[in-house]
């Protein structure tokens, strides 16, 4: 069996107990984003299984679009990162 070197974790424990894996995160070939894979790529660097600039550089993110689903998490949880929760969760 061949495993690719990688820098950094294979796999991180998340707080609930589960474990998550590179193989979790969405390909970077993504291009529609839809709450579940935002989340899986938030709790990836939030738990260390990638840095925040290699996510931001593999999914071509803006820093101000990776730090809004960082903050919609963190101040509604995943719920907020649905596109038809914004009118919801993200106006001041």
């Amino acid at each position: 069996m061949f495993l690719k070197k990688v820098d950094g974790p294979r796999a991180v424990n998340l707080p609930d107990g589960s474990v998550m894996t590179r193989a979790d995160l969405p390909p970077a070939a993504t291009r529609r984003w839809v709450a579940s894979r935002k989340a899986a790529v938030v709790r990836g660097v939030l738990y260390g299984l990638i840095t925040q600039s290699e996510a931001m550089q593999k999914y071509c993110l803006s820093d101000e679009e990776f730090s809004g689903w960082v903050a919609a998490v963190a101040d509604h949880g995943e719920e907020a990162l649905k596109a038809t929760a914004v009118k919801k969760y993200r106006q001041p």
